[in-house]
């Protein structure tokens, strides 16, 4: 039987600039729906898992569009709160060539998920035979509100002995609630108090630092190299601040140009003090899968998130360098596929982290 894997966070609309177009230059948008937490239990049901996305949506057509686009593909959506108050968020995309970056506007403002308490989401019912509840450090950028109802679902899982694993996700365009603070502060201080109630940190070296204020060394993450042996000491840091913490997975993405980049992961394990990095090469050394020609990169962290937290509550998948493979090789794949989610199958990851690499066409 699959491990119930619970994820609480913000679902949106996406408008999306077709094709490499800036937004200021076209006249239409593509509309889909994302969001990091339901991209991670979307991705986690399309690999065979059993996921439970929370939420809280208005009252309107939209905000069903939202919701059927994830329990179409097997999430369990009973527990999304339907308000009367807020309304459905938004994100516009350009997606980004060569030089020129990918960017992201957000309009999330007043939502219903940044304006619903803590107390109106049923907590004791979400959480009810769950054995792992997945959070952002998202969720808490939005409103105070938000914050204090990720607080409540972190210390509400550890309390029922949930897993409970958060991404850091740093987004600086988000943090805004608290105008007496930077955003990188107002994390810092906000995500301080979850993760004494976390047993994974998922996060890049940027997060890391931004959140935690610790940092792998004089790391440049914008020149296209990463000193991969410096990332063990940053999950130490962390497992060290946070005593709590079981495990830390830090993406290392080598980021050539916007459309080509180097990819792969490591997992620390606390008890063990042991690292492990993904993908390895034939002699067992670390060689990061070069992808030359990215479809679109945005989900490529929830992907990672999904297929480690998969793996983990899968007993073939648990050992933790095969976790860290399959995790890695999830989001590479998701590199390849248009819009938030990972469409990617088990099958194809497993032939991924198999060596099937070349893309041919599969008769």
């Amino acid at each position: 039987m699959n491990q119930v894997v619970v994820t609480f966070g913000e679902i949106m609309g996406r408008l999306a600039a077709p094709g490499h177009l800036r937004l200021r230059q076209t006249r239409e948008l593509e509309v889909t729906y994302a969001g990091a937490e339901a991209s991670v239990a979307e991705s986690i049901s399309n690999f065979g898992g059993a996921a439970r996305f929370v939420t809280a949506l208005p009252k309107h057509a939209l905000a069903d569009a939202t919701i059927d686009s994830i329990r179409a593909l097997g999430v369990d959506t009973r527990f999304v709160l339907r308000t009367d108050e807020g309304r459905l968020g938004l994100y516009f995309l350009e997606t980004g060539a060569n030089q020129r970056p990918s960017n992201v506007i957000y309009d999330r403002a007043d939502s219903a998920i940044a304006i619903t308490p803590a107390h109106r989401y049923d907590w004791d019912g979400i959480l009810d035979g769950a054995q792992w509840l997945h959070l952002t450090g998202i969720t808490p950028a939005l409103s105070r509100g938000a914050a204090d109802a990720t607080l409540a679902a972190a210390q509400q899982a550890q309390a029922v002995g949930a897993t409970v694993s958060i991404d850091l996700n740093f987004r600086a365009k988000l943090w805004k609630w608290d105008a007496t603070q930077s955003p990188r502060q107002l994390a810092q201080a906000t995500m301080r108090t979850i993760l004494p109630y976390v047993d994974v940190v998922i996060a890049n070296e940027e997060d890391c630092h931004d959140v935690l204020g610790i940092q792998a060394g004089q790391t440049n993450v914008h020149a296209g190299a990463l000193d991969t042996s410096r990332y063990p000491d940053v999950a130490r840091q962390v497992a060290t601040q946070f005593p709590n913490v079981s495990k830390v997975a830090i993406t290392l993405r080598e980021s050539l140009s916007a459309t080509h980049n180097n990819w792969g992961a490591m997992l620390y394990d606390a008890a063990s003090d042991r690292p492990v990095f993904a993908p390895l090469d034939a002699e067992g050394n670390y060689r990061p899968y070069e992808i030359k020609n990215i479809v679109d990169r945005v989900g490529g962290g929830d992907a990672f998130a999904a297929g480690l937290i998969f793996a983990l509550t899968t007993a073939d998948l648990s050992e933790s360098q095969t976790a860290l493979s399959y995790a890695v090789a999830a989001s590479c794949l998701k590199h390849s596929i248009k819009g938030d989610f990972n469409f990617s199958t088990r099958s194809e990851v497993e032939a991924l982290m198999g060596g099937s690499a070349s893309g041919r066409v599969v008769r």
